[in-house]
């Protein structure tokens, strides 16, 4: 059932592979009084754009590791993102715990079935292209759709930011739950990349007869 239910959104995660239009996204965010947290190359293209940012690794206090392999699988990200904001119990622990809420992820994946394509790869170039925190924070905030607008696709920018101006900051319940759908239809065919691309070169080749 759709209502009619608005959201405030005050802060936001940005994490992009494909930059396309996330400098505007961003900017336009930012006028609206979001706080935009980022990581990485994304939060070096907001800075170069004089849009203020604060890195990841600052905000949770624990630095990205492993090669930029762990930068986002943190409580304070995953707790912002999962609490239920009408649970008071689950309140009370983002208090205990200093976390704070997370209204908007926006996040595109690794580039895994560009990579695939590309001549002579080879198959770890290809393993350091499957995502991992990207696909956990869309989860997560497709999860709780309820209270946090997710968005995983560039072509949605314009009519948020649209949608956010006309409500004062806000977006709707209903273009919350569509957000929050789109992302399983998105998850799911990165996944079946993955277990395709796997599956043949992996599995099918070991046991192919030499």
């Amino acid at each position: 059932m759709k209502g009619n239910k608005m959201i405030k959104i005050k802060r936001a995660l940005i994490s992009v592979s494909d930059k396309t239009g996330i400098v505007d996204f961003a900017l336009e965010l930012h006028t609206l009084g979001v706080e935009i947290l980022s990581t990485g190359g994304t939060a070096k293209a907001l800075r170069e754009a004089k849009i203020p940012v604060i890195e990841v690794s600052d905000y949770t206090g624990f630095p990205e590791m492993l090669d930029g392999r762990v930068k986002t699988l943190h409580p304070k990200i995953h707790g912002g993102l999962l609490a239920l904001r009408d649970n008071p119990t689950h309140m009370e622990s983002l208090k205990e715990h200093k976390i704070g809420l997370i209204d908007m992820v926006v996040v595109n994946l690794y580039p895994f079935e560009k990579t695939t394509q590309k001549p002579g790869v080879s198959i770890e170039e290809v393993i350091e292209n499957i995502d991992i925190g990207g696909p956990s924070m869309l989860r997560s905030a497709a999860k709780n759709h309820r209270s946090v607008a997710v968005v995983c696709t560039t072509s949605r920018y314009s009519s948020i930011v649209t949608e956010l101006k006309e409500n004062k900051g806000s977006l709707s319940e209903k273009t919350l739950q569509e957000l929050g759908v789109e992302v399983f239809k998105e998850t799911s065919h990165y996944d079946a990349a993955i277990h395709r691309y796997l599956k043949a070169h992996i599995l099918e080749k070991e046991s192919a007869p030499d």
